[in-house]
């Protein structure tokens, strides 16, 4: 793999501390700014939002320039974000400045994902993908209990403030590193991008990434409660539990990268049935102290080998024009799901079952997610067999 797919994976550790490291900190930040357990999870569906908004907007308006340029830009964005996170006075504040940060998430992992396929030869693009996303991957494994440890200790404020220097050598790597793009000098007409989102396969990617990883966040936003309140660990346990979360991301996330090179169908459908396995085991083992443990690993494997699968469908259905703003679509699809999973966590537990049921209405979600992606399938090799049949016939007749 070129020395350049790990300084993406440089940023994109950056840009994922940025989202989860929240979620080690919901009960500081939520004492602190004097606001509920739920209120604070409404800080990981601000973030989510921001993406999905972010996402195709900053891939509009940076279509024109260098894809190296629109990174180096959106990692400065970031740092400054961190930064007033860091400052927020109040909770109002704080939700505004995660916004703003979170607006570089999806355009750095859209265009992200497109330099680096364009590193790398046909067989290897899956394989690319999950290099630059384990930087996503060790975010959790190390930024999210890093970020949890710093809160504990020195108050969530200073891992704000870690990030923000995160983001500077992150910003500094990138600009050594990253070359420019091949092919990108070609213009592509606005609507020629907008008809690439337009496929119906693209479409059916989008919804199925949106809701196959919703279920994913209906768990792990809510991650610290559910281990401190149910299984009955101590708030300082949580950090070092993180890292079977992020050690398990790291595991799937090359896992997922590898299947999908070999065989993308079967690795799509595949990851997707084994993550709502998990999510509804789970809700059996809650009060298991070592059972969690295990499990919370278990989810990490599970969720981020659906990422490359996912990601990949997309970018061959949008192969041609409008390919960046495809990818960073499927980035803001999955943040939607994201958000619509801390959203409906957050309801399942003021306003539903509780807290023990956000395992079981997590595979739910992920399943419905399967569904999508199983029709998305059944409909392509119809269109296959469809086009296979005018062609045989002709050569019949010839």
């Amino acid at each position: 793999m070129p020395v350049a797919l790990y300084a993406l994976t440089a940023g994109s550790f950056g840009i994922g501390c940025a989202e989860f490291v929240i979620m080690g900190l919901l009960l500081q930040v939520a004492a602190d700014l004097q606001v509920s357990i739920a209120a604070a999870g409404l800080l990981v569906t601000g973030y989510a939002l921001g993406v999905t908004a972010g996402a195709p907007v900053l891939t509009l308006l940076s279509r024109r320039m260098p894809r190296k340029a629109v990174l180096l830009a959106l990692m400065a964005i970031y740092t400054v974000g961190n930064a007033a996170c860091a400052l927020a006075p109040d909770y109002a504040t704080l939700m505004a400045a995660r916004v703003v940060t979170s607006l570089t998430h999806g355009t750095f992992f859209g265009v992200g994902a497109v330099v680096a396929t364009g590193l790398v030869p046909e067989d290897r693009k899956a394989s690319a993908i999950s290099v630059m996303f384990s930087g996503l991957t060790l975010a959790t494994l190390l930024g999210m209990p890093a970020g949890a440890w710093l809160g504990l200790h020195f108050g969530w404020r200073s891992t704000f403030w870690a990030m923000s220097l995160v983001g500077v050598v992150s910003l500094l790597v990138i600009a050594l590193l990253v070359p420019r793009s091949r092919g990108e000098d070609a213009r592509v007409a606005l609507r020629d991008e907008l008809a690439t989102i337009a496929r119906p396969q693209v479409l059916l990617g989008l919804l199925m990434t949106m809701l196959g990883f919703a279920g994913v966040f209906v768990v792990i936003t809510y991650v610290q409660p559910l281990l401190t309140r149910l299984a009955g660990f101590g708030e300082s346990a949580v950090s070092p539990i993180l890292l079977m979360f992020g050690g398990g991301m790291v595991i799937g996330n090359l896992l997922g990268g590898r299947l999908a090179d070999r065989r993308p169908t079967p690795a799509l459908l595949g990851t997707l049935l084994a993550l709502a396995a998990v999510l509804g085991a789970m809700s059996f083992v809650l009060h298991s102290r070592i059972a969690m443990v295990l499990f919370v690993g278990l989810l990490g494997v599970a969720a981020f080998a659906t990422v490359s699968p996912l990601q990949l469908r997309v970018l061959r259905h949008a192969a041609g024009a409008g390919q960046n703003l495809a990818s960073s679509f499927n980035i803001a699809a999955f943040n939607l799901g994201n958000a619509a999973g801390a959203w409906l966590g957050g309801v399942a537990i003021e306003r539903g079952p509780g807290l023990e049921s956000l395992p079981w209405v997590a595979a739910l979600v992920t399943l419905s997610g399967l569904a999508v992606a199983g029709w998305s399938v059944r409909l392509e090799r119809r269109s296959a067999r469809a086009v296979a049949l005018p062609a045989g016939c002709a050569a019949e007749r010839g």
